[in-house]
């Protein structure tokens, strides 16, 4: 078995390395494992497993919460948004780069994913950061950083995945356990980008007439509804997250098609398409990632590496430093999702042997691969800012290191105070 397990994880290491897609690399070892651990009979079980890491009613909300992503990505309610938001904050330096921020949680409230949010928050808030002063690369790593709260302001694919990797643990208590860290997540970006927007007078061109708030306000108000019906259908019990995000998805074409009219009925097939792909990724992930986890659970090799992990230390501070490391690492060259399922076999063993809140645990991870999401070489959310502001990533690193530095304090505080994550859904009567 110990053969066996070490072929599982080296040939997983070897082909991530080597640059092959996360799916494949995640299925071929789990086939391998399966190989040298056990029989050659034992491979009948892998089109079992492959169906089985896919076949659960749970996911259906996450193509369905992609959609609402990109249908309010195209539909104008980024740019409602934007004045909305620009009206709160008023034209002063530094005021474009708290705007973006807002944005980008407005809209985390919608999509749940972080390369969703910020490519639409990109395409409107960029040119109009330029025309103010600022530079491309520092534009493209605040709204970078700031799409990094879709994945803990609700509804979170990745949360989603938590919830059907970690047994018994509640969405719903997952949902309302990131909007506190997710707010404070958009004050640890708000506060640098302001003090650097002030210091290098980035910005100057902004100060002149305010819009009208209740203007901004009516037109952004079917926006700012949708995680109003997200998080208000789940408290009342009116609908589980698979059907609000159908709720959702259905809410997002009415308001695209009729209210901001910025959609016509010819545009949906090319909508459909474009997220039926980005969702089929995801999918095709979870799939074979069945086998991995299948493979390694069966083998022992996740109980090894718990028992290797613990074994470094009984302080379970330093064991929790360990993994923060871990997963920051991971986070810079993997999106959440794949963290998720790569990481939460082995680490499940860890929480029960500290007793950790599968909650508390859940949203510190999230908080955790946020800043990977930001944090170079790969970076998904810098990579699709920094394509839309015409500039090679690695220009934006500078700026990045200032708002990964702050995101961590954020990270910091909430892992010293688990209550910021248990208290809102301890007070909605949600197990934590």
């Amino acid at each position: 078995m110990i053969t066996a397990s070490f072929a599982l994880l080296a040939v997983f290491v070897v082909l991530l390395i080597i640059g092959t897609p996360i799916a494949v690399a995640l299925g071929f070892a789990g086939v391998v494992g399966i190989y040298f651990g056990l029989d050659v009979y034992a491979l009948a079980t892998v089109g079992t497993n492959t169906y089985n890491g896919i076949a659960k009613y749970p996911l259906i909300a996450i193509p369905l919460f992609i959609l609402t992503g990109m249908i309010f990505e195209r539909s104008g309610v980024a740019k409602s948004l934007v004045d909305f938001a620009s009206a709160i904050v008023g034209p002063r330096r530094g005021g474009l780069a708290v705007v973006a921020v807002l944005v980008c949680m407005m809209m985390g409230g919608m999509s749940g994913s972080g390369p969703a949010d910020a490519a639409a928050v990109a395409m409107v808030m960029i040119p109009s950061m330029m025309r103010s002063g600022y530079p491309r690369e520092f534009s493209a790593s605040v709204i970078a950083a700031g799409a990094s709260t879709a994945i803990l302001i609700p509804p979170s694919v990745a949360l989603i995945v938590y919830s059907l990797i970690v047994p018994g643990t509640d969405l719903r208590a997952l949902f309302a356990g990131g909007i506190i860290p997710g707010i404070l997540a958009g004050v640890a970006i708000i506060i640098p980008a302001l003090l650097l927007s002030r210091r290098h007078n980035f910005g100057i061109a902004e100060v002149g007439k305010r819009l009208p708030i209740w203007p901004t306000f009516v037109r952004a108000v079917p926006a700012l509804l949708a995680p109003v019906i997200i998080l208000g259908g789940l408290r009342t019990g009116l609908f589980t997250p698979t059907e609000a995000a159908v709720v959702t998805v259905t809410y997002g074409l009415l308001i695209g098609l009729f209210v901001y009219r910025s959609m016509r009925l010819r545009d949906l097939y090319q909508l459909f398409v474009d997220s039926a792909v980005t969702s089929g990724v995801i999918m095709l992930i979870m799939t074979l990632a069945g086998i991995f986890a299948w493979a390694g659970a069966t083998l022992g090799t996740f109980d090894m590496a718990a028992k290797a992990l613990l074994g470094l230390s009984e302080n379970e501070h330093v064991v929790l430093a360990l993994i923060m490391v871990f997963l920051l690492l991971a986070g810079m060259v993997l999106d959440g999702v794949s963290i998720y399922l790569i990481t939460l076999p082995l680490l499940m063993p860890v929480m029960s042997a500290f007793n950790w809140s599968p909650v508390w645990f859940g949203v510190v991870m999230a908080m955790n691969i946020a800043i990977g999401q930001f944090t170079p070489p790969v970076a998904v959310n810098l990579m699709v800012t920094s394509r839309i502001a015409g500039i090679p990533l690695e220009r934006t690193i500078p700026w990045t290191l200032y708002l990964v530095f702050s995101m961590a304090i954020a990270m910091t505080l909430v892992i010293v105070f688990p209550q910021l994550v248990t208290w809102l859904p301890e007070m909605l009567g949600y197990r934590v």
